[in-house]
């Protein structure tokens, strides 16, 4: 495997971005990587880039984006006011899955997490994802609280 390398993604990657998070079964339903992409994909893109606290990243390898992910900072004032780092909308290319970029991908991620001032990495999977809940398992994760939600 060639080094991967690690940047703050751009608006030109969104389509890629887009069409990996729409790349699964539970993605096909909730998203659309149809070009040109929805106006609110954009929006959000904005609202990231502006917010000091979130990143939203790519993984490139031989000049490709071939992984993506978000990294959310969130203060807190439980645990001595721990910083968090969130992790979600993981993503990589479906020819390149199964040869440890997600591994190195998360890797980075904690590291970033550290840096910030982190003293806990959190992440939210869906129950149906048996697999994905074994791969973070294997990195160290834990299945320590339920996760709720309520659609708006």
């Amino acid at each position: 495997m060639s080094a991967l390398a690690f940047r703050t993604a751009t608006a030109s990657d969104l389509p890629t971005i887009i069409a990996m998070i729409a790349d699964d079964q539970l993605g096909q339903a909730r998203d659309d990587a149809s070009l040109p992409l929805d106006q609110r994909y954009l929006e959000a893109f904005v609202a990231i880039e502006r917010d000091p606290n979130q990143r939203l990243v790519v993984a490139e390898q031989d000049g490709a984006v071939i992984g993506c992910m978000q990294i959310t900072f969130i203060p807190g004032i439980s645990r001595r006011g721990a910083w968090r780092g969130q992790i979600e909308s993981v993503r990589v290319a479906r020819s390149k899955r199964g040869g440890g970029i997600g591994a190195a991908m998360f890797e980075w991620a904690i590291a970033e997490c550290r840096r910030h001032g982190c003293s806990l990495v959190q992440l939210y999977t869906d129950k149906s994802r048996k697999d994905a809940h074994r791969f973070y398992e294997r990195l160290g994760f834990k299945a320590s609280h339920e996760g709720m939600k309520l659609s708006l």
